[in-house]
């Protein structure tokens, strides 16, 4: 009779068998785990990329006009029920009249004969003349002048003396008028060498080569060394000061270019570096007023308490929240919606300035909501998005800066707008060459914002520089006296 017990060869050969097949599991568990995690790290790279390719001037530093064409646009304002044009009511908007003095010529005109029944007229006026003034510009046409230097012999011991120039004669063979303007329309309407030359020689009647643009151009540098010098200095003693950096090229080699704009005085430099060895070097280290400026990290040097983070950057930054999707989606919106009520709160402000106390009630409440929102963002489950939380919890005193210190901004648009002109001037020439260029922009630029700022004639400071320059006479500053009366500068006072 046989038994129903499997022999022991067979019983080894299934255990073996179950060895083999759980040591295959075991792999494959091991396998799909390896797949899941890589499945996980290339869809997080794929929603990384689909947000880089997702860029846009609503959710980077980006301007709108780098928007690729699938953008889509902004919504369009709600219509405010008003037809376009002037509203009833609304003081028309017409060119002022030139006062008499600045009248180059009056000329009177007088009616022949009466409108009514045709008979001749006497020159007797009654009331008002109606004054009519049309502006022209003269022909212009550059003044050359010949300086002749004649040789006189001796009658007594032969020798020849040639005559020399005047003090008030230029040296070179350019006037200081002609060389500001071509500073003028190099460094602040970007136009090229070859450019200024053409305006110079068809509107100004003045030929120039290319190479005597570059000459004028690098002596006004040299000119503004020690204005610009002052200017550097003051505005380390400012109370506040707005920074930004852009990129630039020398000679196809990367650089920036930073910028500080106080109240009253601006002032440009290119170095080699975006670290904050040129911040600190524009600022001082000792810089005791309060800096408005991104989050970039050269400027974590400066104190939290004594900064303000732009609140534009962070606008966008929630958006591209928002765009990257996911758990961080709710946090960007959610911190979008307070931003909104916050910047009413700041227009409320600006619109009734004696309306601080309940301004600064009025942000306390959004600061208390948004911390809520960044904490949640922490916790959310997305690592992005907790970063991002984390690093503005760890700034959050420069978030609220503008509330308790009167004249501060909570954005860097000074700061931006300055270097607009910069950026323009970059895309049209690529850079510069040579240090020597290199200061022929810092210093042009530095000039040309400070005599906006300081609702000055550029044209009519850089002749006076040009002016004192060549006649080896001190430079003009930029500085103004201590009895000028200043644009509003921020105060570091408490609210």
């Amino acid at each position: 009779m046989l038994s129903d017990r499997p022999s022991p060869t067979t019983l080894e050969a299934a255990l073996a068998l179950l060895g083999v097949l759980w040591e295959e599991v075991v792999h494959l568990q091991a396998q799909t785990g390896r797949l899941q995690e890589e499945n996980g790290r290339l869809a997080g790279r794929v929603q990384e990329l689909e947000a880089r390719l997702g860029q846009n001037s609503t959710n980077t530093s980006r301007p709108p006009s780098s928007d690729p064409p699938e953008t889509s646009p902004r919504p369009p304002a709600p219509h405010s029920g008003r037809r376009r044009g002037g509203q009833p009511g609304h003081p028309p908007s017409q060119r002022a009249l030139v006062p008499p003095e600045q009248v180059a010529q009056v000329v009177a005109h007088w009616p022949p004969s009466c409108r009514g029944c045709q008979a001749p007229l006497a020159a007797a006026p009654v009331g008002e003349p109606v004054r009519h003034q049309v502006t022209e510009l003269p022909s212009v046409r550059a003044v050359v002048t010949e300086h002749q230097l004649h040789h006189v012999r001796c009658g007594r011991c032969g020798t020849t003396t040639c005559a020399v120039l005047p003090v008030d004669v230029p040296a070179g063979a350019f006037g200081p008028r002609l060389q500001a303007t071509v500073a003028v329309l190099s460094g602040r309407y970007r136009l090229s060498r070859r450019e200024v030359v053409g305006v110079c020689t068809d509107v100004l009647g003045a030929p120039l080569a290319v190479g005597s643009v570059d000459r004028l151009c690098q002596a006004t540098a040299q000119a503004l060394a020690t204005p610009v010098a002052a200017l550097e200095a003051a505005v380390q003693q400012a109370p506040a000061a707005h920074a930004d950096e852009t990129g630039w090229r020398e000679a196809g080699r990367r650089c920036w270019l930073w910028v500080v704009v106080t109240a009253w005085a601006t002032v440009f430099t290119l170095a080699p570096s975006r670290g904050s060895g040129v911040i600190k070097g524009l600022l001082g280290e000792t810089f005791a007023g309060y800096l408005i400026s991104d989050r970039w990290s050269a400027y974590t040097w400066i104190d939290p308490t004594r900064r303000q983070v732009c609140w534009a950057h962070l606008k966008r930054d929630f958006q591209k929240l928002v765009d990257y999707g996911g758990p961080g989606r709710a946090i960007g919106r959610n911190a979008l919606r307070l931003l909104a009520g916050l910047f009413g709160a700041w227009a409320d402000l600006r619109a009734d300035p004696t309306q601080r106390p309940r301004f600064v009630r009025r942000a306390r409440q959004y600061q208390w909501r948004l911390r809520r929102v960044l904490e949640t963002g922490q916790q959310c489950g997305c690592e992005k998005t907790a970063n991002f939380c984390t690093g503005l919890l760890k700034l959050w005193p420069a978030l609220w800066t503008f509330v308790t210190v009167p004249g501060v901004e909570p954005t860097n648009n000074a700061a931006e707008q300055a270097i607009r002109p910069a950026v323009l001037w970059r895309k049209g020439s690529f850079g510069t060459q040579s240090a020597a260029g290199n200061r022929f922009v810092e210093r042009l630029l530095s000039v040309a914002a400070t005599c906006k700022q300081q609702e000055r004639s550029l044209l009519v400071y850089l002749t006076a520089v040009c002016t004192a320059a060549q006649a080896d006479q001190p430079i003009p500053s930029l500085l103004p006296a201590p009895t000028t009366a200043l644009p509003h500068s921020p105060v570091a006072q408490a609210a």
